[in-house]
């Protein structure tokens, strides 16, 4: 197998790069934004740049990108376009820009959604432009940037100015490009396909001759296309050497294509006029096909096209088509091609007359047809319509290969796409795992297009979502799986030795070399399958290594993944290892293959079962494990043994390799959705077409549920009926008492209740009448029962008072149907969550809710905030491992519950006990459940009985109040509650009392009732399955949990009414979807009432870590964007509560009118002034740090020193001042910088207790759904923006902050860019240099905004903050050191005993202090110490066994040293360094520090 070329990788232009450019300068001539006089509009400026930038540099991206990141779209191009300017290169270099755009993921048709009025011309000279002759006016070159660019336009049909522009492309009179005979045939299928078509014709009639030719150009785009492409396809030579830009253009469009494919709306009518054109059998006999190496993508983008136009759907309706729907258009297919056979073609006689399993397999129609003549088989196909009639005496002009792949290729059977499925190998190999094609490497770039399916807004059918989430999720491991194998590979040294075997040079943690390896089982395939029902096999490997190791390995757990490997190096002993170079040669691997562990084997050779009974302690040092190998993968290994006579692959592994358990759960997950697309998966039929993507986006929504519920129980929503008025502006609102002291929580609401499909036509008299009706609420304040007399029986109560949005999606979510919050940063949303889930738990006590989140993190957050609520905590249930994060004594996993369970049992039942004490009932009634059941049946409901025939209202007599009390039979009982219990005030409140005195003792046999399972079933996971299936009302678990155990829970039969999902945004479709099929359908519908939202799409999508999947196939856009994209209705909270106004400012720009809540303007944390800092946050400029800006150790792992130590050196001042270290945190946008940080970190203030550590040193990425009071940022790139031109990046950085935010980067890079303007424009009208109060302490008086009393500093860069917290730092040192000698000085009365002591030890201390800062400040201050250390931390994370010098530190050039390096001057001796002290230059390094 040839080892794939590793790809370039972009570098991004510097700063001074870009300054010295040719392109920045016309730029500011022309149209930077911030440039003050601009020159005039001029058409030859945009020629030059086209030919002498784009042209001349043959489209580098490099030039492109420049450009478009100079606004050259949004502030020149399109804002002076228009018909009169139109020109090639006009029009080429919106092409290129829109292009880049899309490549660099950022939004592309804004500027023409704000202009549109010349776009419909623009796009019309595109599509000529798209169909001119290659050696024309347009290059192929070209012309491929052009096929790019409608490929967005296809698809981008949410944008309504893209759509109204491709409709025509796409429509049904686009079969005007059909043959005749052809397009008669179709419209014969459907009928009413042929009214349509009369009337289209007489539309056509009336236009002018002008307009109708314009409409027919237009229509037949598609189909000229189609040919334009086979005649450049059929230009490509079979062996001579051929032009790229061939290559590429037929790749881009094939891509096109499938894409054109791959969206109902544009295949409707396309996929006949595909079918028609036979583009696929001109491409499978095409030369390209053939080449090797050039046509190897272009043939993988083949085999998805032939998929998606084979697809089994009805084009017309949408609809899925069953396996006997598709059996019946192949034998339909057949018949017709036997009729026309049998009543024409003598020569036929044999085929017509044979049944359709003999003749519909390639070689049989092969052997059938392959004698006839070219004449004969273009006669047959003219027959079927699929070719135009042959005139008489003429000869076909087509070539006899291409007429019999036609009629073969139609008629041959076709395997259904759910059999390859099942078929394929869940594992990836070693043809999968180095095909750049499919697994692209890290260093994607966005330019090339790929083999991958992609995720837009719409899919075709539940299977195509299913089947498109399947691959590409598959792939996505796959990479991953390729990085472990790299590394475990590589580490192990694998060299020949001298005699032509195997030795291995080093050893890896997760990979050791196998000792043996048998296949110890083949098991019998099922019935109509070919592929065996398991097969086993036995690895033994060696375990001579260290005992953590070995336990990790002994610790291998059943359903973990493994992978064997098998490597023939060729290189000889002692070959050093370069990772620049393809890896596959170097290591001379072969083959891989996936198992899964069925257990280690013990001396008997048995499977050690996993439990609860301690493991036998095996001998030795070898170790065997059983494993489960991939049946599917057999047979074809098997098969190709046999029948090409290629090596047994079975017998030559050395090699197995272990992953990390967290990230080794990619085939659990594929098996379930694979099971998912084997079943009848049953969507509601309220969501299927929205999850699919058609329809009305809002027919979801609870206001056009038949469903809907008229009167809700709010319980604790509100906190007083003024808060119910204000949180339903608009409406009438009408209570039902009138008493304002009865008008008190918890409330009722009767909402009036309009179908959603009600008439649309209404008199005017009738109208007022509707809408006042519609806006009335029916307000009915309730009572809760009385619980008992204990205080612990008050309910818990909510004390948050909800904004009116809030409510609105608390309303929204106790409606039936799907509600989607979008929650921006500090609104609420859990909160909001929390009351969702409590309000339906008490409206719906028999319903069931499902919550799911992304981390275990914010599934531990919403927990908290249940269990503050009225919620009976027998009914909670926590699935997973994160349980154990729970800050609470109280464990809510499964076994924690049956815990739980069988010690409230106990206490319940001792309860009992004492109750039968009381009423002096002899037995033990207290000896189980059931027994405590009777017990309540004839002793205290007879007793209750007896009680209230007593009490009760007799006739016309007044009752007394003495007799409740009096007769009451459970006083000793209630003893030793709060006495009286009875307060002798009125009747009906004693008697209100005595009922929940009742209601207390009758809770306790309920709960008694419902624990009797647990005695029945005996072992802990009965119990634990008894609570999952019957007992829990609200269970929650991550969405990965989800995935990973969806076969399991279906098996046990959970069932679920309602879901919730929190951090819905950074949930992956795939894992979004999975959680709503987690049950049976019953009767075929399924069960579910409402599905719940919540999350923020404008903060960062789910983690994918190879940029070809994240980019090219959208693979990060979850679910709940998608929705929003589609235009699913949503409630956006618009008040935040978490940080300053002026900071929320800063991202409030994002969302629709997002304000703050009342508190944020009254708190005095929020109204006071950072102590020390003159502003409340502040962008601060980072020059070069001795010449260097950002640096690049590693691929991707981006340093900045400048930044880093003045990120460190401002944390040190706030320390110094008084801050608390834990309300401040670092955060940075590159883990390069991360690592970097936390080094300086360690050396400055690791062990100094005057200092501290930060609260987090971590990514802006991992750092989401956190916050805290002080952030420091630093940006790092100093060459281009680079990740944070993603705006939700952006976003998720800037809302972390409560009170300060500092952010440290390089002004002149970041101001500059389009997408980050809204924010970086507030941020650059502050000074640029960081303003400090050095003599305010902390706290301050000092009100927000208001010119401080002491002195301000303006520090101008890095090194003289440095010097500054040094010298302030040494200063605070020797006061506090001076302060404890005056104390040892005074006279012994004045020092009471204690206090001297305590004076020497502190002291003795503050010496001790002063020495351990001055070593380690000194310490830093020398050579590069922290980067050796953050080259160590470099190796970790990028796992590399060597690393050249030059890539270990920040930089390579010895005179990158830290910030400090100049305080080592003042460390020597005691004279202060003036505070603008700059770098020194005679501070050296030996050669050997700077590595």
């Amino acid at each position: 197998m040839a080892a794939p070329a590793q790809p370039k990788k972009i570098v991004a232009p510097t700063v001074s790069q870009i300054n010295a450019e040719f392109v920045t300068q016309l730029a500011c001539k022309y149209w930077a934004p911030h440039s003050k006089k601009k020159s005039p509009f001029d058409i030859k400026v945009i020629e030059d740049i086209y030919e002498k930038e784009i042209v001349k540099s043959r489209f580098a991206i490099r030039k492109i990108m420049l450009l478009e990141f100079s606004q050259y779209l949004e502030n020149y191009l399109w804002m002076n376009y228009s018909p009169e300017v139109s020109s090639k290169a006009y029009l080429m270099s919106i092409c290129c820009m829109v292009n880049e755009k899309f490549r660099e993921n950022v939004p592309a048709w804004e500027t023409f959604k704000k202009k549109p009025d010349h776009f419909p011309f623009f796009f019309k000279c595109i599509l000529k432009a798209a169909l001119a002759e290659t050696d024309g006016e347009f290059s192929l070159h070209e012309q491929t940037v052009l096929l790019l660019f409608l490929d967005h336009c296809f698809n981008s049909l949410e944008v309504d100015l893209i759509r109204s522009q491709v409709q025509q492309l796409i429509s049904l009179p686009m079969w005007m490009g059909l043959q005749p005979a052809r397009l008669e045939l179709e419209l014969k299928k459907t009928p009413k396909l042929r009214k349509f078509w009369n009337l289209i014709k007489k539309n056509d009639e009336k236009m002018d001759p002008e307009a109708r030719e314009q409409a027919y150009q237009e229509r037949r785009f598609l189909s000229q296309l189609i040919q334009k492409f086979i005649s450049v396809l059929k230009s490509v030579p079979l062996s001579e050497p051929v032009t790229m830009d061939k290559v590429h253009y037929c790749e881009r469009f094939i891509e096109l294509m499938i894409d054109l494919e791959a969206l109902l709306p544009t295949r409707r009518w396309f996929n006949t006029i595909l079918d028609d054109s036979h583009l696929l059998v001109h491409c499978y006999l095409s030369n390209l096909v053939h080449r090797e190496e050039d046509g190897h993508l272009f043939s993988q983008l083949l085999d998805m096209l032939k998929f998606y136009t084979g697809f089994e759907i009805n084009d017309q309706t949408g609809n899925a088509l069953t396996e006997n729907e598709m059996t019946t258009i192949h034998y339909d297919r057949i018949t017709s091609l036997q009729r026309a056979a049998f009543a024409h073609f003598p020569e036929l006689y044999d085929f017509a007359l044979s049944n359709v399993a003999e003749v519909d397999t390639r070689e049989s129609l092969v052997k059938l047809f392959g004698p006839l003549s070219s004449n004969t088989l273009h006669q047959v196909a003219s027959y079927l319509c699929l070719l135009p009639t042959l005139p008489k005496n003429e000869d076909t002009t087509f070539d006899k290969e291409f007429l019999l792949e036609l009629l073969v290729s139609r008629h041959e059977r076709r395997i259904s796409q759910i059999q390859q499925l099942n078929q394929m190998p869940l594992y990836p190999t070693e043809k999968i795992i180095w095909d750049e094609n499919i697994v692209p490497t890290e260093y994607y770039s966005g330019e090339g297009c790929l083999a991958l399916p992609k995720l837009n807004l719409q899919f075709l059918t539940l299977h195509d979502y299913l089947l498109r989430n399947f691959n590409l999720f598959r792939l996505e491991s796959t990479y991953e799986i390729r990085q472990d194998i790299e590394d475990s590979v590589s580490r192990m040294k694998p060299w020949q030795s001298e005699y032509g075997g195997v030795v291995f040079g080093g050893w890896a943690r997760m990979a050791q070399p196998i000792v043996a390896f048998t296949v110890v089982e083949v098991a019998k395939p099922n019935i109509g399958e070919n592929w065996p029902t398991r097969v086993r096999a036995d690895v033994t490997i060696n375990l001579n290594v260290r005992d953590h190791i070995k336990d990790e390995w002994e610790g291998l757990r059943k359903h973990d993944v493994c992978f064997l490997i098998t490597v023939r190096p060729t290189k000889p002993y002692g070959t050093k290892f370069d990772r620049r170079r393809p890896f596959i040669e170097q290591i001379g691997l072969v083959y891989v293959r996936g198992c899964e562990i069925q257990g280690m084997l013990d001396d008997k050779g048995r499977v050690i079962e996993d439990g609860p009974e301690p493991r036998p302690n095996l001998r030795g040092e070898s170790r065997t494990f059983r494993v489960f190998l991939d049946p599917n993968q057999y047979q074809q290994d098997m098969t190709s043994t046999i029948q090409n006579g290629a090596e047994d692959v079975y017998e030559t592994f050395n090699i197995i390799m272990r992953r990390k358990p967290k990230e080794n759960n990619f085939k659990a997950v594929l098996e379930t959705i694979r099971n998912l697309m084997n079943t009848d998966c049953v969507v509601p039929d309220w969501l299927h077409d929205i999850i699919l993507g058609y329809g009305d986006p809002s027919s979801a929504h609870y206001s056009k549920m038949p469903n809907q519920i008229a009167t809700l129980d709010f319980n604790d929503t509100f906190l007083s009926i003024e808060h119910l008025k204000t949180s339903f502006p608009g409406h009438n609102v009408k209570v039902t008492v009138d008493d304002p002291a009865l008008q008190i929580p918890p409330f009722r609401i009767t909402f009036p209740v309009r179908s959603g499909k009600g008439k649309k036509r209404k008199d005017a008299d009738g109208e007022d009448e509707d809408t006042e009706e519609a806006k009335t609420l029916i307000v009915e304040p309730h009572v809760i029962p009385n619980r008992g007399p204990y205080p612990y029986n008050q309910p818990k109560r909510n004390t948050i008072q909800f904004t009116h949005t809030q409510i609105e999606a608390i309303r929204a979510g106790m409606q039936p149907g799907l509600t989607m919050v979008v929650g921006p940063p500090g609104t609420g949303k859990t909160d909001v969550a929390v009351q969702i889930i409590s309000n339906i738990y008490h409206n719906f006590p028999e319903q069931r809710t499902l919550i799911v989140t992304h981390s275990n993190q914010a599934l531990n957050q919403l927990f908290e905030k249940i269990m503050a609520l009225d919620i009976d905590e027998r009914h909670l249930l926590r699935l997973g491992h994160g349980e154990e994060e729970l800050e609470t004594e109280k464990d809510f996993s499964r076994y924690g519950r049956v815990n739980y369970v069988l010690a409230r049992r106990i206490e319940l039942l001792e309860e009992v006990k004492r109750l039968q004490k009381s009423l002096g009932v002899p037995g033990d009634a207290s000896y189980t459940c059931e027994t405590a059941g009777y017990f309540f049946l004839y002793q205290v409901m007879s007793r209750w009985e007896e009680y209230i025939s007593k009490v009760k209202n007799k006739g016309n007599t007044l009752p007394d109040v003495t007799e409740v009390s009096t007769f009451f039979p459970f006083h000793e009982y209630f003893a030793n509650a709060p006495q009286p219990i009875f307060k002798g005030r009125s009747y009906e409140e004693d008697m209100e009392i005595a009922e929940g005195c009742f209601r207390h003792i009758k809770k306790i046999f309920t709960q008694l009732e419902e624990f009797r399972a647990s005695e029945l079933l005996r072992s802990g996971l009965d119990r634990s399955k008894y609570l999952l299936v019957k007992e829990a009302k609200i269970i929650a678990m991550t969405c990965t949990h989800a995935a990973l155990k969806r076969h399991d829970l279906v098996k046990l039969g959970f069932k679920y009414d309602n879901i919730l999902m929190e951090e819905a945004a950074q949930i992956l479709e795939i894992e979004t979807f999975i959680p709503l099929l987690l049950q049976n359908p019953q009767d075929g519908f399924s069960r579910l009432k409402r599905w719940i939202m919540i999350g923020d799409h404008h903060q960062l999508p789910p983690v994918i870590k190879n940029m070809a999947f994240q980019k090219y196939s959208n693979m990060e856009q979850s679910l709940f964007t998608r929705f929003v994209r589609v235009g699913v209705p949503t409630v956006d909270l618009d008040a935040q509560g978490r940080a300053r106004a002026s900071l929320c400012n800063l991202y409030n720009w994002r969302y629709k009118n997002l304000g703050n809540l009342p508190h944020v303007q009254l708190l005095p944390e929020f109204s006071t002034a950072n102590a020390g800092l003159l502003y409340d946050f502040q962008l601060i400029n980072v020059e070069d740090f001795q010449g260097v800006g950002e640096s690049e150790p590693n691929p991707y792992f981006y340093q900045n020193l400048g930044e880093a130590e003045y990120v460190v050196a401002l944390f040190m001042y706030m320390c110094l001042l008084g801050y608390p270290a834990d309300k401040i945190s670092i955060l940075t946008t590159y883990n390069g910088q991360k690592h970097l940080i936390r080094d300086i970190i360690n050396r400055r203030c690791g062990s100094n207790p005057l200092i501290g550590r930060p609260n987090k040193v971590t990514t802006v990425d991992r750092f989401q759904g956190q916050q805290n009071d002080y952030i420091l940022l630093s940006l790092v790139r100093t060459r281009a923006v680079g990740h944070l031109r993603d705006v939700r990046r952006l976003v998720v950085a800037m809302s972390r902050a409560r009170l300060g935010l500092y952010i440290f980067a390089r002004v002149s890079l970041f101001q500059n860019c389009f997408e980050l303007t809204p924010a970086f424009s507030q941020l650059t009208a502050r000074p640029l240099h960081l303003h400090i109060i050095p003599t305010e302490p902390f706290p301050t008086s000092r009100k927000n905004g208001e010119r401080p009393s002491h002195e301000v500093q303006i520090i101008k860069n890095m090194p003289q903050m440095a010097n500054f917290v040094y010298n302030m730092y040494m200063h605070l040192i020797q006061t506090t050191h001076h302060y404890h000698q005056t104390l040892l000085q005074l006279p012994p009365a004045m020092v009471e005993e204690g206090e001297e002591v305590q004076s020497q030890e502190t002291e003795l201390e503050t010496e001790e202090e002063a020495n351990l800062a001055q070593t380690d400040l000194s310490s830093l201050t020398d050579a590069t110490s922290s980067q050796e250390s953050s080259a160590s931390q470099i190796e970790t994370t990028c796992s590399q066994t060597e690393s050249t010098p030059s890539q270990t530190g920040a930089s390579s050039s010895p005179e990158a040293t830290p910030a400090a390096s100049d305080l080592s001057a003042t460390v020597a001796g005691p004279v202060a360094v003036p505070a603008e002290a700059q770098v020194p230059q005679d501070v050296t390094l030996a050669p050997e520090e700077t590595k």
